[in-house]
């Protein structure tokens, strides 16, 4: 009996081993690669006057904004996946190799009789900003938002960084 229980005790052991490790290599992928996706939402002034004892007081906080970059040879392309939202509720700027999304996710309830039993969706203003790799022409930049993608394409600028200074 005694030999059965340590036997159980180590067959535990060596799952709850292999369970922590996955875990932990989990997280740390999903901090590798998607940590500038978290995007925190802050709620709206309109908002939190009603927010005080109802359901919008559970809303999360954060969201991710999964999103990409792509490089070609003459432009680069961002990706971000935005649902449940408009075209007019997002703000682009474009500051050297900085691209600067900004917006407002807004919150729809169909009925105010219903409780939700689970709210992972993040509602309220959001900031990012994503990294270019190459210089862009901003004035000749475009964008598009299609079944809840915002694509921004970005012609690189090429000019020469360098010059010859003559000594007097």
């Amino acid at each position: 009996m005694l030999d059965n229980l340590k036997l159980a005790g180590k067959n535990i052991g060596r799952e709850l081993s292999r369970t922590w490790e996955n875990l932990s290599e989990g997280w740390r992928e999903l901090l590798s690669r998607g940590s500038s996706s978290l995007t925190h939402f802050s709620s709206s002034k309109d908002e939190a006057l009603t927010q005080s004892g109802s359901t919008l007081a559970t809303f999360p906080r954060w969201g991710l904004l999964a999103g990409e970059v792509e490089e070609m040879d003459k432009e680069i392309i961002v990706r971000v996946e935005v649902p449940g939202m408009e075209k007019d509720d997002f703000s682009i700027t474009v500051e050297g190799n900085l691209l600067y999304l900004s917006g407002e996710k807004r919150y729809e309830r169909e009925s105010r009789d219903s409780t939700y039993h689970v709210m992972e969706r993040a509602y309220g203003s959001f900031h990012r900003s994503i990294q270019l790799p190459h210089n862009v022409d901003a004035d000749r930049a475009q964008a598009s938002y299609k079944n809840g993608v915002l694509s921004i394409r970005l012609p690189k600028v090429f000019s020469e960084s360098s010059r010859t200074i003559k000594l007097s």
